[in-house]
């Protein structure tokens, strides 16, 4: 009843349409034998739990009628009794048995199906999405919308058969007394309602200095932010800062504690006045012969099954109202529909193709509205304004096993094109093809298998270096793994680690370097054997002797493979077979990097400005008093000892 008591205001004005109501029953339809069962089962412990009181009364009318039969009959009643009870405990784990066989089953298909639908969401949903919610309606909605066939279902129904039974009973026994018995039930729901929203208030406070609590916690407790506090010397402002919202969290805590006690105290509390009314009036009738002792047993038995249903069915509406607004959360992502998907007779892009071909392809970001859900952004409205193409009318052609690069300024759209080729975004307009098979006719994992990708930011998940290696190929031997890495430049630093392939790169491998993980992910990268290669950035923010290693590694993954090659470092890109300049969405220049510094435009013109910066440094001036020291990051050991070069 508190539960609910304390969600009543947020779902005072909610509405469910009909459509989710349907679309709910279609996840109980697997389960329609065992929620039969389950229902019958309640049912039976509803009529024992009432059966029970009745049959006490009689054990005490009989005593007190006395006779020769009396003994015999009470052991026979004690004896129903135990039986009832043996029957009531199968029951109570026939119901348990079933509950969480259907709880947990809707769990798992709600959980792997949303799952599924997330990982199919463009790459825009992501980066719009805030981590914590979405993960929220994996957990916390998930579970809410299975309670609507455990315990909302089974205590709607135990509820209403309890009370009908009871009622009917205490009537039937003495109306006098169960009217009584009444009176006080308005004495206790309406000052808990009124508990029960105070609580409420203070349990949403709660909330919002715990997630403010975990924010500050997942941020420090990061690589970057740890760094970043030990760097500006703040340790004692955290601390502090901290302490605040804990001490804040401590106060509510004692709040809540209290308001909880005393919802308990008031329910027990009129619970035995209203008891202690039943033996005073009770008793009066009986000893005025009006009704038997027994039956004041039974009444004050019966009292606790009565007040119990009539609570709990007071908030029916909120506890079904919750568990079908939790559907409709999940409902909401599973609504989304996918931008990238695999259309029916999709063919496999032939095995070994590496011809990549651009026609006059056009694309634009898709709007927030296409892609997120507001409650996913924490924002009231969602933004419907269309995007302004990123590409317009963008064409050119790579022949198996040549490196084209993709330069021009940052924001022209290099990275934007080369994520086309995989279908992490499907075009506008126009058509991507490789091997002669535009890449939305064919299969996802054909694509997947065919190209690869190395990007700036090499991501590691926190596992072995074996099992992010075996993330490319899930039957990859210890040989293949040692091979890749040999060739990705980085097999002797393995061999030199205690655990070697066994090796735990921590969180986005911040275990290492960034050119050890670079060299990680181009191992990973050769283990998968793509016919295409895509590099985006992979040399960028690197120091020179880590660029140089993964420079090798790469001269080794891109040998006999087509390349699409994205860099800002003009000077990784002079070998290329073609250079195509990219500005403001449009190929604006192509040919060699002899041909392009000839012709005056917009490459030659980024050209001389890296290498004018590059041979001529700006030096530090003496405006500046304060002495600079350059640090290198080269490298966190797997012993966590780091090992800077000044």
């Amino acid at each position: 009843m508190l539960r609910s008591i304390r969600r009543e205001e947020e779902l005072k004005n909610r509405k469910v349409s009909r459509a989710t109501a349907r679309r709910v029953m279609t996840f109980a339809r697997p389960y329609r034998r065992d929620i039969l069962i389950f229902l019958v089962a309640v049912v039976l412990d509803a009529v024992i739990g009432v059966a029970t009181p009745v049959l006490a009364g009689k054990v005490v009318n009989t005593i007190t009628r006395g006779g020769p039969e009396a003994a015999g009959a009470v052991v026979r009643i004690a004896g129903f009794i135990a039986c009832l009870a043996v029957v009531d405990a199968l029951l109570s784990l026939v119901n348990r048995w079933y509950s969480a066989r259907i709880g947990e089953g809707i769990i798992l298909t709600l959980r792997t199906r949303v799952f599924d639908h997330v990982q199919r969401m463009p790459l825009q949903f992501f980066t719009r999405t805030q981590t914590g919610a979405l993960v929220s309606r994996l957990n916390n909605d998930v579970i809410g919308a299975q309670q609507a066939f455990t315990s909302t279902l089974s205590g709607v129904v135990s509820n209403v058969i309890q009370l009908v039974l009871t009622a009917a009973v205490m009537f039937s026994l003495s109306w006098q007394v169960t009217l009584l018995s009444l009176v006080l039930l308005p004495l206790f729901i309406l000052p808990a309602r009124r508990i029960g929203r105070r609580l409420a208030e203070i349990t949403r406070e709660s909330y919002q200095l715990d997630a403010q609590m975990n924010a500050t916690l997942t941020e420090r407790f990061g690589v970057a932010g740890a760094l970043l506090v030990k760097l500006f010397g703040q340790p004692d402002t955290e601390a502090r800062r901290f302490a605040d919202r804990a001490r804040r969290v401590r106060d509510i805590g004692i709040q809540q504690a209290m308001y909880g006690r005393v919802f308990f105290v008031a329910m027990v509390l009129v619970a035995s006045l209203a008891q202690a009314l039943t033996y005073g009036l009770g008793g009066w009738l009986a000893v005025s012969g009006r009704i038997s002792a027994g039956t004041v047993v039974t009444l004050a038995l019966l009292l606790t099954r009565l007040y119990g249903p009539l609570t709990s069915l007071s908030n029916v509406r909120i506890d079904v109202m919750s568990a079908l607004v939790s559907f409709e959360r999940v409902f909401e992502i599973l609504n989304l529909k996918p931008a990238i998907d695999e259309l029916p007779g999709a063919r496999d892009v032939p095995a070994g193709s590496g011809k990549v071909e651009f026609r006059d392809v056009s694309f634009r970001y898709p709007s927030a509205a296409e892609v997120s859900l507001a409650s996913l952004e924490d924002v009231t409205t969602l933004d419907r304004t269309v995007n302004e193409p990123v590409l317009r009318g963008v064409s050119f052609t790579v022949e198996p096993g040549q490196m084209v690069a993709l330069v021009g300024p940052s924001g022209a759209g290099k990275s934007t094109t080369a994520m086309l080729l995989p279908r992490v975004y499907d075009v506008t307009d126009g058509a991507v093809l490789v091997g002669d098979v535009d890449v939305r006719d064919a299969t996802l994992r054909s694509l997947t298998d065919t190209i690869g990708v190395v990007t700036q930011d090499a991501h590691l998940f926190h596992e072995t270096i074996a099992e992010n290696l075996r993330y490319a190929k899930p039957e990859a031997t210890d040989e293949e793994l040692w091979a890749a890495l040999s060739g990705a430049q980085i097999a002797g630093l393995v061999r030199a680690l205690p655990d070697q392939l066994s090796t735990v790169v921590g969180e986005r491998g911040y275990r290492f370097s960034g050119g050890e993980k670079q060299r990680i992910a181009i191992a990973r990268l050769l283990l998968k054997a793509p016919s295409i290669v895509i590099l985006d950035e992979a040399t960028a923010h690197l120091d020179s002797e880590s660029e140089a290693a993964v420079q090798r590694a790469l001269s080794v993954a891109l040998t006999g493979r087509t390349a699409l090659v994205i860099a800002h470092r003009l000077s990784t890109v002079r070998d290329a077979d073609q250079i195509l300049v990219i500005d403001a969405g449009r190929v604006v220049e192509r040919g060699t990097h002899d041909q392009l510094v000839a012709a005056n435009g917009l490459y030659a013109e980024l050209y001389r400005t890296q290498f004018a910066t590059v041979d001529s440094p700006t030096p530090f001036t003496t405006a500046d008093p304060e002495p600079v020291v350059l640090i290198e990051h080269e490298d966190l050991r797997t012993d966590g000892a780091a090992e800077l070069t000044t």
